[in-house]
């Protein structure tokens, strides 16, 4: 799967429940993107203010790409 144990350990308990592999990669490619945007910080030392940041984010890069 990939190098990280968190990543690993969420793959592997997708897997056990029968997950679409196509659904796990895009699990993991989406926690990825989360850590990485977050100083690649443990997803359990962050709150929910950086969720929204990183929604926020989101939102407002993907308006930028569909924009005219």
């Amino acid at each position: 799967m990939s190098e990280s144990l968190l990543l690993n350990s969420i793959g592997e308990f997708m897997i056990t429940r029968r997950f679409a592999k196509r659904t796990i990669q895009t699990y993991i490619y989406w926690i990825k993107r989360y850590i990485i945007f977050n100083n690649k910080q443990h997803p359990s030392k962050l709150d929910n203010k950086e969720v929204e940041q990183y929604l926020t984010y989101f939102d407002k890069t993907n308006r930028a790409c569909s924009s005219p």
